[in-house]
């Protein structure tokens, strides 16, 4: 018996632009922080640069990353955009620094942290405007850090699920090598690790969590309900994951990092 749900037919529905699905995780926030995975701890450790005090959590969200930042004893500054994240964010880690910005514009002072990480959301930021921006807030010898969680795709029932949720997607995929050069010269060579884990979570949050991507958020409520409904379908017939509660959802951590030249700030 065929564990995949039906396909979904063709749409004609005009797709959401990049800015609307870059604003759409306000609306989804609560699950967001419910379900969307965290990062492990080698990744962390392979981004922070040796004696860094001050980090800034760029794009922080609902503060998955910014957790682990604070419980190392980091003080940690986390910027978000979206209010309905950054209340999450709030809410959920009380031991942060919260304020409203964008990588394009940040609102801290020059060379005033000692790292910028950025999880899960390079690919919103205006390169040309962020990078620079980056480099201006990072003090010389500081580091860049960006994170992607790469669902594991050699695991069949996880290319299942990543075929559902991606359906219709018009979006590129994002889990690139972050662009530098030719962006701002004052970074060092970009570095490149891969660190391999996986996140439990209850079965029944595997819809939850495909309801937090910004396809689907952004998709007429009978095309999301439609993908959500084959996510049900998949768990609950995939000889991997048919009888489960909780599951374990393999991910590749896809880092990269690059440290800020001792060049003056304003050069």
């Amino acid at each position: 018996m065929s564990t995949a749900a039906p396909p979904e037919p063709p749409s004609s529905t005009p797709r959401a632009s990049h800015a609307e699905r870059a604003s759409s995780f306000g609306a989804g926030a609560d699950d967001y922080r419910a379900v969307r995975p965290s990062y492990p701890d080698a990744a962390i450790d392979w981004m922070l640069p040796a004696g860094a005090r001050h980090v800034l959590d760029l794009a922080a969200g609902t503060g998955k990353l910014t957790e682990k930042l604070v419980a190392r004893g980091l003080h940690v500054t986390a910027v978000e955009p979206s209010d309905g994240m950054r209340a999450q964010l709030k809410d959920a880690v009380p031991g942060a620094h919260v304020l409203p910005g964008t990588a394009e514009r940040i609102p801290l002072e020059d060379g005033s942290v000692d790292a910028v990480l950025v999880a899960q959301a390079w690919h919103w930021f205006d390169v040309a405007t962020a990078v620079p921006e980056i480099a201006r807030v990072l003090r010389p010898g500081g580091r860049l850090g960006v994170v992607w969680n790469v669902r594991d795709h050699t695991v069949d029932w996880v290319e299942r699920f990543t075929e559902i949720i991606h359906r219709g997607d018009s979006l590129e995929p994002v889990h690139r090598t972050p662009q530098l050069d030719g962006v701002d010269e004052s970074f060092t060579p970009l570095e490149h690790a891969t660190f391999d884990w996986a996140d439990h979570l209850p079965a029944a949050s595997l819809r939850t969590l495909a309801a937090t991507r910004s396809h689907l958020l952004t998709l007429p409520p009978a095309e999301r309900d439609e993908l959500l409904d084959a996510v049900d379908h998949l768990a609950a017939t995939h000889p991997a994951l048919a009888g489960l509660t909780e599951v374990d959802l393999p991910y590749r951590a896809e880092c990269w990092r690059a440290d800020r030249t001792d060049r003056a700030v304003d050069e």
